[in-house]
């Protein structure tokens, strides 16, 4: 559990090269400048950490390029406070982030071994989600809803009902959708059936499963 001078230099690096590929907000890059990425791969794999590219963490799942961590966090606006559901845990990377950004969040994960570590590894490095949960994100989170933002990461072959239902009047949905290549797409809730959607270029993300537990 070290973070060198190294892996600071490493970051600050990573940190430019997201700056040059437009990721602006500043809370954003000094989360990513912060966390260190290294410890959520497994060792042999640090020369990986700080290339701005998703990398596989075992149960065929990956941990996600910096630079989609960024544009989807930057896309959320997250203030201090704000209720974020997450979807898809995985190492916990992105879960980071967002705790870094001062979000309460509550994040699912269907990959029993994946949940089972991340819990477990998270609150070592001092970053502690209000509730992660082992189950299906298609269904979202009811009990705890309305959230202030929803992010998903995973590529959904279509875009969930509960998870649109389940933001506050405001807040964002941010989701890649597709099949092989997916699209990133932002709803923001307008009204009570009313959404805005926008979308951000194509992706590529592991496919989001359904009820597979």
């Amino acid at each position: 559990m070290k973070d060198t001078f190294k892996h600071q230099g490493l970051r600050k690096k990573l940190v430019n090269v997201l700056k040059n590929k437009g990721i602006t907000d500043t809370n954003v890059l000094n989360a990513i400048g912060k966390i260190p990425r290294h410890l959520f791969m497994d060792s042999g794999f640090l020369d990986h950490a700080y290339q701005d590219k998703a990398f596989p963490i075992g149960a065929d799942q990956t941990i996600s390029q910096p630079y989609t961590v960024a544009f989807q966090s930057e896309l959320l606006q997250i203030k201090p406070g704000d209720k974020i559901l997450e979807i898809g845990t995985g190492s916990g990377y992105q879960t980071a982030v967002l705790c870094e950004l001062g979000a309460k969040v509550y994040s699912i994960e269907r990959q029993n071994e994946l949940f089972k570590k991340t819990s477990k590894f998270l609150p070592k490095l001092g970053y502690r989600a209000k509730k992660l949960i082992f189950g299906d994100g298609y269904i979202g989170l009811e009990e705890e809803a309305p959230f202030d933002g929803v992010i998903v990461t995973a590529g959904a072959p279509f875009v969930p009902k509960p998870l649109l239902s389940q933001l506050k009047i405001g807040g964002r949905l941010v989701i890649p959708v597709g099949d092989d290549v997916q699209t990133m797409t932002m709803f923001t809730r307008k009204g009570k059936k009313e959404f805005d959607q926008e979308e951000f270029g194509e992706f590529r993300f592991v496919p989001l499963l359904e009820d597979k537990n």
